[in-house]
């Protein structure tokens, strides 16, 4: 038997499940709740910086391990004004998280 293959965007709902979100889908993205916080989730986001939401408080973006530090450096070099993170996640479920540094 062959390995399964579960989505990004199931691995995300899961991450973000097992953090103790409520999660729902928005469209194509993720949309994360707990208590007062919502996290927008952008699902394998577009390399392009320019392409980054400008709009929001919360935002992570998820996409495969192996295109997890080009996201985090085009969400860097965009230098948005919110609290942002890149979540790498792997075939497996294993997962690693970018976060701005101050």
């Amino acid at each position: 038997m062959g390995a399964v293959t579960t989505s990004l965007a199931e691995q995300a709902e899961s991450i973000f499940d097992d953090l103790g979100y409520s999660v729902s889908r928005d469209g194509t993205d993720i949309r994360a709740e707990r208590k007062w916080r919502t996290v927008s989730v952008k699902l394998d986001p577009d390399p392009d910086p320019s392409a980054v939401p400008t709009d929001g408080r919360f935002r992570c973006f998820v996409t495969q391990s192996d295109a997890a530090a080009g996201t985090y450096r085009s969400v860097a070099l965009a230098d948005p004004d919110y609290e942002w993170a890149v979540i790498g996640v792997d075939d497996d479920g294993d997962y690693e998280v970018y976060r701005r540094t101050s």
